[in-house]
Order: C-alpha cells, then sequence, then structure tokens
C-alpha cells in the first residue's frame, strides 16, 4: 500500500502555495549580484547580446509610443516644461534687468533718463 505523506502537507496553513522559491526570496541585492554574475559570463563567453544602434533606436521608438499613449501623463510632462520654460524666461530677464541697471549706474545715467549730478 502507497502512503499518502504529501496529501496532508499544507493542511491547516493559512498559504496556499504562495511561498517565495528560488529568485523571488532573495533580496533584491542578492538578485542583482546574480544576475550581474550571469551578464559578465555571457559576455565573457561571447553569447551576449548586444544591441546596435538600429536595434537601440527601434526599442526607444517602441517606448515612447507607449508612454504616449497615457495622454495624462503626457499633459503633465508638456505643463512641466511650459513651467520651466516660463520661470527660465523670468530668470533671464531679471538678470537682464540687472545687468542693465549695472550699466546705466557705471554711466552715471539714473533710472529718468537724466545724468547724475553728483
Amino acid at each position: 500500500m502507497a502512503s499518502n505523506q504529501g496529501s496532508d502537507q499544507g493542511k491547516g496553513s493559512t498559504q496556499k502555495g504562495t511561498s517565495k522559491r528560488g529568485f523571488a526570496a532573495m533580496s533584491e541585492a542578492q538578485q542583482r549580484e546574480i544576475a550581474s554574475k550571469g551578464g559578465q559570463a555571457a559576455h565573457q563567453k561571447g553569447t551576449a547580446h548586444e544591441f546596435d544602434s538600429e536595434e537601440a533606436r527601434r526599442a526607444g521608438q517602441k517606448g515612447g509610443e507607449a508612454v504616449s499613449r497615457d495622454r495624462e501623463h503626457m499633459a503633465e510632462i508638456g505643463r512641466k516644461g511650459g513651467e520651466n520654460r516660463q520661470l527660465a524666461a523670468r530668470q533671464n530677464g531679471k538678470a537682464r534687468a540687472a545687468a542693465s541697471s549695472q550699466q546705466q549706474d557705471k554711466s552715471g545715467v539714473r533710472q529718468g533718463g537724466k545724468e547724475d549730478d553728483s
């Protein structure tokens, strides 16, 4: 007669076969270390995949298309770009005004356009 040793396994436990095993049970640092060693070994062996410029361009294009489908995300990016551009223009305007003011001070011309008599 065969014994039913394995059939009682897991009864009474709250987990239903969801215990982490292998890579999933490791910390992120351990996973990175092992993956890095695998990549180094593949390069040494000569079997590692290397992107050529055309393949990299296609991959970037594909990623860009995926991101651009999210209209809300694209609107947020555009809004941030507009805000940064506006801020830079204000800062450039202030810098120009300050430089102009300093130049006028050196030449002895006051704001009203009259020369300083002092």
